[in-house]
């Protein structure tokens, strides 16, 4: 990874994500307490949550594939100015409550093309795949222990200088971000042609069957997510103090870190590419172990386990983007991203409609693992045949 960091560009676009990362969780926190705070209702508190992925999830088939139509470095300093003047207004003391909704909407919308134009711009400057996949290991490790600093930090930050402070931090890490990548990534041209249609990179994505292999692939960590959207009445019923949901939130990303470390220290592109079918049965075959109702030790292990093995995405999205023409990965970037979040919001959302059903929050995680390991095998072995093909031609 340190090979990565000698890049002068990559550095730039690195440190811009990790700051802003940490930025945009302390705003979900300071969104939660200051919403909940004013109208005392948890679905409020939730729907605005909500609203600070679902633009997202809309912004990644539509506005991502601004990242192939306009120079990518242009993308991504509009976009961080954009969204720091949205964040900035969000952080007025007293703004009511709709006009702070739609702030949230307008500003994670503006987000989705610089997400799309950064994975595409950080494959241009790296063209040797195994450093590029180095790259892609640094910013997972960085981007999680960022989102665990800012959702620590955000609950402290707001209740002793108030939520404006923690708004006004975000909307100044956009600044940053834009001023980092002004100075430092060398401005390229548009990568795609402005006369093709707009959901032309959508299609031609549907159209391959290694890129569907890999989209499914990632679509399985939807039922991955299942025991974060369950934390609270996992350690309710395992009988573990109410602190413990937070370090059972943490668990996951810990061995996420860990996981990548180890992936990419020690194994290959190439062999990582080869077991990535192995880490997704893996991952959840895990969860598994829920069925015995483990105490608070046993169950933060096994979401330590489950999140290192989970750490095969990384290896997933790199080898889709490397995949994809250039001229055509802002809006490929964008269907895989968008693909990622929505499992992850349905299975979150199943998560707790079997747990409802159940009455029992191990059992769900449980059953989770098992359906995982169910769907993860014909995708597995449907990847391995892929990859097979891909070694061949290359031969």
């Amino acid at each position: 990874m340190s090979d990565a960091v000698r890049n002068r560009e990559f550095r730039a676009i690195w440190i811009a994500e990790a700051q802003s990362i940490l930025g945009d969780h302390l705003t979900t926190v300071a969104l939660s307490i200051v919403v909940y705070g004013r109208t005392g209702s948890p679905l409020w508190a939730a729907t605005v949550y909500a609203l600070t992925f679902l633009p997202a999830l809309a912004g990644g088939l539509g506005l991502s594939q601004l990242a192939d139509r306009f120079p990518r470095k242009t993308v991504l300093v509009v976009s961080a100015v954009v969204q720091a003047v949205l964040v900035g207004a969000m952080a007025v003391p007293g703004m009511p409550l709709a006009p702070l909704c739609v702030l949230v909407v307008l500003a994670r919308l503006a987000g989705a093309p610089a997400n799309a134009a950064q994975n595409a711009l950080t494959r241009e400057v790296f063209t040797d795949d195994e450093l590029y996949l180095r790259s892609q290991d640094l910013r997972g490790i960085t981007s999680n222990i960022a989102m665990l600093i800012g959702l620590a930090g955000g609950g402290f930050l707001v209740t002793s200088f108030g939520a404006s402070w923690a708004l006004a931090i975000d909307a100044l890490t956009f600044l940053v971000a834009a001023l980092l990548v002004q100075l430092w990534v060398r401005q390229r041209p548009a990568a795609g042609n402005p006369d093709d249609g707009w959901f032309t990179a959508v299609r031609w994505v549907w159209g391959q069957r290694r890129l569907r292999v890999l989209l499914a692939l990632s679509w399985l960590v939807g039922l991955a997510v299942i025991p974060e959207g369950l934390a609270a009445p996992l350690a309710d019923q395992i009988g573990a103090p109410e602190q413990a949901v937070g370090w059972l939130l943490a668990a996951d990303p810990v061995g996420f870190i860990l996981g990548t470390f180890v992936l990419s220290r020690f194994v290959s592109a190439e062999n990582r590419k080869r077991v990535m079918g192995v880490l997704a049965t893996l991952a959840a075959a895990i969860l598994i172990g829920f069925a015995a109702t483990p105490n608070l030790p046993f169950a933060l292990l096994l979401l330590m386990l489950a999140g290192a093995a989970g750490s095969y995405i990384i290896t997933v999205g790199a080898t889709f983007i490397t995949w994809v023409p250039n001229d055509k990965r802002g809006g490929a970037g964008g269907v895989y991203r968008t693909g990622l979040r929505v499992a992850q919001g349905i299975g979150v959302a199943l998560g707790g409609v079997v747990a409802d059903l159940v009455g029992s929050a191990t059992t769900a995680i449980a059953l989770a693992g098992a359906a995982g390991v169910v769907l993860t095998i014909p995708v597995a072995l449907s990847w391995a045949r892929v990859r097979k093909a891909d070694s061949s031609e290359k031969d």
